[in-house]
Parts: C-alpha cells; structure tokens; sequence
C-alpha cells in the first residue's frame, strides 16, 4: 500500500511549479469571466500575463474583512458577494455559514475540499471506519472530513461535537480505526472514557485541526496508544497543509498556491521569514484569488523526508492583523510598510507602542545599514504623514529585528 495518496506529492518541484504556473492563468480568466467579484477586483487584469508568482504578487489581496463586506452589502441578491461561479442548485448541494457570518458554497465534486490527502497522510485507509468529531451544524468542519474520508473509501460515523459519554459508548461498540475532530475534544473523550472505565483499544490515529496541538497533547495522546496528527484548513479554501509522520512542519497541499507576505501588504517576504499566508485556490467554484487567510507562518527550507517534495511551513504561528489604535487613531501594518517603502535604504520596520493608554509611545525600529540623523528625520517626517501622529525612529542593524512576523507591537500596560 503506498506511503502517499498520489502521485502528484512525488512529482518534481519544478513539475509543480510549472502545472501551478500553467492553471494560475486559466482561473484568473475563470474568476474574471464568472465571479462578478473578482470581475469588479482583477478588472483590467490580463489573466494571460499572470504565468509566474511575481506577476501574481501584483494583484491585490483580498482579506476576510473584505469577503465579509461585500457579502453583507449583497445579502438581498446573493449570499456569496459575488465571490461565487456556481448557483443553488445540483451543482451545490450545500451551504455553509461561518461566523461573521460568511456563507460558504459546498461544491458537488468529490473531495471538494480536498481533505482526503491530509486524512491519507495521518494513516487512515480505505475500508475503515472514521470518528468523526468535527461540527455539521452550520459550519461546513464535519463535511470537509467526511468527504474526505469518503474519497478514500473509508465509512464515517457523524459523532459532530459533545455528548462526551455517548461518544465514548459508540467508539467502544463500534470500533473506529480512529477519530477526527479537535484535539481538546479528543483528549475528553479519552479522559471519559478512563472514569467510565471503558477501554478504546481500535483508536489508534487521529487527524486533527481547528486550534492548537501543542507537543505536549501529542505527547500524551501518544502515550494512551493514539498517534495524532495535525492539518491546517480553513472554510473558505479547503485544506491548505498536512502534517506527515516525519513531523516537520505542514506539507502543503497539491491545490492551492501559497505565497507568505508581510502583514498589511501583498508584498512577498524572503524565504523563512514570518508573514501571512496568502492563498489563492484553484477550486473553479469559489475561485478565491490571492485570499489573505489573516494567520501567520514561515516556509520551512529544505523537503519532507516521507519523500512528499511541496514546500512546508512551519505551522500556525499567529494571527497577521496587528491593528491598533494610538491617541484615538487606528494604526495599520499596511502604514508602517508604506513608510518603508518609501526609502530604499531600510529594509524591515516594526513600530513599537509603549507606555500607558492616554500617554502612548510610538518608536519605530528600522533596519538599516545607514545611521544618518538626516535619514531619521526624515522617516519621522514619513511617519507623520501617514498616520498623523509622532514617533521617534530607532535605526537598528540589518537583520537585528526579530522574524515573528510582527509589524507593529503593542507593549503598553493595561493595568
């Protein structure tokens, strides 16, 4: 039985590169021609010119806030915002909400969020049956499992969230090979079954997502005979990373293209430094082109030794929207980088709040090998004129600021 779920997780790097290449230009012209929305954002795009990631990189970037906007300003004709290419109907057999609330179409394609190759990955194969601990009711978590798993040929068993005790009753008379759902959940359950005095000995994998898994958890779920591993997948785009039994990071899925930008912009940053994941799907239905998902993560060097040859990243490594408010006026990444932008000479800049509220501190650190006083004059001047408020400029040696992919710090007390 193979290691992996096809052949696309071998196939070259430049292989890959090339059939992502090769569809970026085909979906942009999809998006244009089908989705009023990205019709209205990519207008004057000429979806021929997009072959590489840097003439992706031009594009504008679409952040939740802004799905989620023009979701509302549409809600009397179309739930989607436009965003969408296919109508109700037998081309979607469901939709999703969120909260916001967002409303996500469920395509009829098999595996239509593509989760089978995470599932594949944490162990699970056909012919066996699947816990399944994730949420039915309104979010779309529970079917983008069960799907999945169905696409393998595994059976699934909805068990969806709480009732504890019954769930503990079903894994131990119907003998799943193992459980999908959220970590936290998956340890009560165990902890249920111990003071029930139940024994769950067909448990012996667990795919999980939806919020942290820590390595002490792992490390605990291990020692009660349950190997557990993590994918990261949101509602909007289907499962985007897996992670592999060699642990090491999150392999990235076959169909998006990833890009990790610098909080507030649409600009790449080097390899392994932190930014946003910037997603853009090659779903047809829901063709989300350059999505900013909001979360943060790092391209991890080098390749899976499974022999899975996509790029990694190292994991959830926080949220990207560092807006803040200053003396009554918001403060916003994007602000901080167009101050940057504007000399050539700095290369990365974090602003720095401090102090007590009503008695606020700006300072922005930059990088920079020049340490002129005109220089930081001049960037203070910058600084005032995009955000109307004062702050003392801290020239710091390239390469000194942290790589956490913070822009703007908040270190004021509270108390």
């Amino acid at each position: 039985m193979s290691a992996h779920y096809d052949a696309l997780e071998t196939r070259s790097p430049q292989a890959r590169e090339a059939a992502l290449m090769a569809a970026l230009p085909v979906q942009i012209a999809h998006a244009q021609a089908h989705s009023p929305a990205f019709a209205h954002i990519l207008a004057g795009v000429d979806a021929t010119q997009i072959q590489s990631r840097a003439a992706l990189a031009q594009l504008p970037v679409t952040r939740k806030y802004e799905l989620l906007a023009q979701q509302q300003a549409q809600r009397a004709s179309t739930p989607f915002g436009g965003f969408n290419t296919q109508a109700f109907g037998p081309q979607m057999p469901r939709v999703f909400a969120s909260p916001g609330t967002i409303y996500e179409p469920e395509g009829a394609r098999p595996d239509y969020w593509r989760m089978a190759r995470a599932i594949y990955a944490a162990g699970f194969r056909a012919g066996e049956l699947v816990h399944n601990c994730f949420s039915y009711h309104f979010v779309p978590a529970g079917s983008m499992m069960e799907t999945g798993a169905h696409a393998i040929g595994c059976t699934v068993f909805p068990g969806g969230t709480g009732q504890t005790e019954q769930q503990v009753q079903a894994m131990a008379e119907l003998r799943p090979a193992g459980y999908i759902g959220t970590p936290s959940f998956l340890k009560l359950i165990v902890e249920k079954a111990q003071s029930l005095g139940v024994a769950l000995p067909s448990v012996r994998k667990a795919l999980v997502s939806g919020e942290a898994f820590p390595p002490s958890l792992r490390d605990w779920l291990r020692t009660r005979g349950i190997e557990g591993y993590q994918c990261y997948a949101t509602a909007d785009l289907g499962l985007i990373a897996y992670e592999t039994e060699a642990r090491e990071g999150l392999v990235l899925d076959e169909g998006v293209i990833v890009e990790i930008v610098r909080p507030g912009t649409g600009d790449p940053v080097p390899e392994g430094e932190v930014g946003e994941l910037v997603i853009t799907s090659l779903n047809p239905d829901y063709p989300l082109i350059r999505f900013g998902t909001g979360d943060l993560s790092a391209i991890l060097p080098g390749t899976c030794p499974t022999g899975r040859t996509n790029q990694r990243i190292k994991g959830w490594m926080g949220r990207a929207d560092q807006t803040t408010k200053v003396r009554g006026m918001f403060v916003h990444p994007g602000q901080v980088s167009e101050v940057a932008k504007r000399f050539p000479q700095v290369g990365k800049a974090r602003l720095v709040v401090s102090g007590e509220m009503a008695s606020d501190t700006m300072t922005l650190l930059v990088e920079s090998a020049e340490t002129s006083e005109g220089l930081a004059q001049l960037i203070s001047e910058a600084v005032r004129d995009v955000t109307k408020l004062r702050a003392d400029i801290q020239l710091v040696a390239p390469g000194s600021l942290p790589n956490d992919g913070k822009v703007i710090e908040d270190a004021r007390s509270y108390s």
